[in-house]
């Protein structure tokens, strides 16, 4: 219902990928970790606990208009991310990607971003295939202070 009820996290243009500026604002807006490039983001809505989304700063939807410099930042946080997620809250496994383009899944589709969504076994049920609800067992403020305090320890 928050979701559905609640105001959006969108800055200015209206795209939650947007924050270059921002910085202060990173706790409300759950974002982990920022480097020169890109940074890392909690899906405010997740999958699993600790699911998590790398993006660029720049706004884009092209993957091939990414710079060396964007696609490689974007790896290392993707990287950073993991070891972070396994020391943290121990996940059995990962499902990494990307959802290009709107019938591709992008929720948001024009500023692309890669998913990294920890699993363990036995996490998934019925709710999200019948019931349209997802079902985490952590608060997500708390999954965000676990997390914030070990992208705090790889830098």
């Amino acid at each position: 219902m928050e979701y559905i009820l609640g105001d959006d996290d969108t800055d200015a243009c209206g795209c939650i990928f947007c924050v270059r500026d921002i910085s202060g604002e990173d706790c409300e807006r759950l974002i982990l970790a920022r480097g020169e490039h890109a940074f890392v983001i909690m899906n405010k809505f997740p999958y699993t606990n600790g699911h998590l989304m790398v993006a660029p700063y720049r706004h884009t939807a092209e993957l091939d208009e990414l710079t060396d410099p964007e696609a490689l930042e974007m790896h290392h946080l993707l990287a950073r991310s993991r070891k972070v997620l396994k020391r943290c809250i121990e996940p059995q496994g990962f499902n990494v990607g990307m959802n290009l383009g709107r019938v591709a899944g992008a929720g948001v589709a024009d500023h692309l971003h890669m998913h990294i969504v920890p699993r363990w076994s036995g996490d998934t049920n019925f709710m999200p295939v019948f019931g349209d609800v997802r079902v985490i067992p952590q608060h997500l403020e708390d999954t965000f202070r676990i997390l914030a305090e070990g992208f705090a320890a790889y830098r």
